[in-house]
């Protein structure tokens, strides 16, 4: 059910339209000037907001400037008895949907309201899709480690050295990996991607290598495999430390000799690629007990890049909070929620066994459930462990 804010210092305006409107299904707040419209729409997020102009305390169009800064993507439609061409253009220029003069035409104003929905919709969508198709997420973080880790990508990124990429689950090592390709001259390349530990060993070779029609009971037709799909930018092998000890032995003659066969061929391919391998285990340990190669870690292991916890970094906790805040409530289509800084102290303080993954599901979590600021008690009831 969309939610409706009307704001007029008319009284019968005001329950006329309310009562139309509730018959439509929406749920109507009211206001009777532009102070107490601001106030509660600053305080819940509306779909639309119905708005007179000449109105006491704040008119129309200081609250549409008003309003704008606190949440643009809310469409307000002016209504007004005392306009013209003039006042309906200086509406629209501020940012107003559309202007309807009084007295309204109900079908007009049912559609335009209509229109609007659709509109904030629209953007609230592309705004999602946006995020989700951006190349790369930014690197939030001022502390120490994450400065030496940018330090580090500006210095390897350009140079075709591989790297190793060591950190436990959640904290972020993907999006080393997808900044050390962004800043490579392989940019304009692919980045292909594969999480070794969530293929059956039996099915990894012919991911990463490839497969000809035939090779196998289920090889109905010919595949091309992750490195040849990678072929002049960047494959990322994520928890490589999973990886079956055949599949190993093949990933060190591709990364030796550029080249790679496909399971059931005998005919060698050339490949172009750059590795970039990540594991949340300590590799020269699996070495001692034989569960992975020496030589292909040292191949690996050019550069190594170790991504703390986020119980190393807790100083870049409320950095973080603040972008998720603004990136779940643009998601979720609502006003941006604000956090006390006792609230943020509080987070600082727990204990992030899931690292940054976490961190994003906890600061979702107090959106959902929490009024217009997140507060310590918000904290202590939907986050700390009762």
């Amino acid at each position: 059910m969309a939610d409706i804010l009307i704001i007029d210092d008319e009284k019968a305006i005001r329950k006329t339209l309310t009562e139309i409107l509730s018959f439509e299904g929406y749920k109507i707040d009211e206001a009777a000037d532009g102070e107490e419209g601001l106030k509660k729409f600053k305080e819940k997020a509306y779909d639309v907001v119905l708005c007179d102009i000449k109105m006491p305390k704040l008119d129309g169009i200081e609250f549409l400037q008003k309003a704008g800064e606190s949440n643009p993507d809310v469409p307000i439609i002016m209504i007004s008895g005392h306009g013209n061409i003039e006042t309906a253009v200086e509406a629209v220029k501020k940012g107003a949907y559309d202007y309807i003069s009084k007295p309204p035409d109900l079908n007009r104003l049912l559609i335009t309201i209509r229109n609007a929905m659709d509109k904030s919709s629209l953007v609230t969508e592309t705004k999602v899709l946006k995020r989700k198709v951006s190349r790369v997420q930014e690197m939030i973080g001022e502390s120490m480690p994450i400065k030496k880790i940018k330090d580090t990508i500006e210095k390897v990124a350009p140079t075709e050295a591989r790297i190793l990429i060591t950190g436990e689950n959640g904290v972020g090592k993907e999006l080393v990996a997808r900044w050390v390709h962004e800043k490579s001259n392989r940019a304009g390349g692919p980045m292909i991607e594969v999480n070794c530990a969530a293929i059956p060993s039996e099915l990894i070779e012919s991911e990463l290598f490839g497969h000809e029609k035939g090779s196998f009971t289920s090889a109905i037709k010919q595949r091309i495999g992750k490195f040849e799909s990678a072929s002049g930018g960047t494959l990322f092998l994520d928890e490589i430390g999973d990886m079956s000890p055949t599949a190993q032995a093949k990933v060190l003659r591709a990364l030796q000799e550029g080249k790679i066969t496909r399971v059931g061929a005998d005919k060698d391919i050339s490949v172009d690629v750059r590795v970039i391998a990540a594991t949340n285990k300590d590799l020269l340990k699996e070495v001692e007990a034989k569960n992975f190669r020496l030589d292909l870690y040292h191949r690996l292991s050019v550069i190594l890049i170790h991504v703390p916890s986020l119980n190393d970094r807790r100083d870049d906790i409320p950095l973080l909070v603040e972008q998720f805040l603004d990136d779940i409530c643009s998601d979720y289509g609502t006003a941006r929620k604000a956090i006390d800084d006792d609230a943020i102290k509080l987070l600082q303080e727990y204990n992030w066994t899931g690292n940054i993954r976490e961190l994003r599901n906890v600061v979702e979590r107090l959106v959902i459930l929490s009024g217009k600021n997140i507060t310590v008690e918000d904290v202590k009831n939907y986050v700390m462990p009762k």
